[in-house]
């Protein structure tokens, strides 16, 4: 090997170095929607999905994608995969995929099921990717929807995505502090 070959070498070892390992990514289902391995099969009843998560110490979530969606794999190719933000979905939520235009019957918290592509009609979602965040107790005569305790439409950063998981597990949006400004706070001293 020539001293230039080895110089080279050394060069993209050292850059290899430099770039942060992730968590795998989602492979992608006969759907054409992203699995993440911290995705549920589930029979997509929201009630029991709730008491199941509710049962292990975690936070149901519902992440509702499409066929073809560059933003959701935005997310699944540089957001979900980072260490931090995978691991802390795995820690703490219970996560249920819905499919924008899909038919599997989910049974929404007020009891009415109806396929996926209905239901999300239903509950008003109109991007994707949309995140909605339940309490741990649901009274069962009012839809999703209505009972979710934040949602977040369409893809944002590792930052907001990590602060927005964080403020949803402290229940921040029972307390004072908004989550504009609980992420501004959080994002200041991710800086330093």
């Amino acid at each position: 090997m020539t001293f230039f070959n080895k110089l080279l070498l050394a060069c993209l070892v050292s850059l290899m170095s430099l770039i942060p390992l992730t968590a795998a990514q989602a492979e992608m289902g006969d759907d054409g929607l992203h699995k993440a391995s911290w995705m549920r099969d589930t029979f997509k009843d929201l009630g029991e999905d709730l008491q199941e998560a509710t049962a292990e110490g975690k936070r149901l979530m519902v992440i509702i994608e499409q066929r073809g969606c560059i933003y959701c794999k935005k997310m699944h190719e540089e957001v979900f995969p980072r260490p931090e933000i995978a691991d802390f979905i795995e820690k703490n939520f219970f996560v249920v995929q819905l499919n924008m235009f899909g038919d599997v019957e989910v049974t929404d918290f007020d009891g009415e099921a109806l396929p996926e592509k209905d239901m999300v009609r239903k509950w008003g979602a109109l991007f994707t990717p949309t995140l909605m965040f339940f309490p741990q107790e649901v009274s069962g005569d009012k839809p999703a929807n209505q009972v979710a305790v934040v949602q977040m439409p369409g893809a944002f950063g590792r930052h907001t995505t990590f602060n927005l998981l964080n403020w949803v597990v402290e229940k921040g949006y029972e307390g004072e502090e908004s989550f504009q400004k609980y992420h501004a706070r959080k994002f200041a001293e991710q800086q330093q």
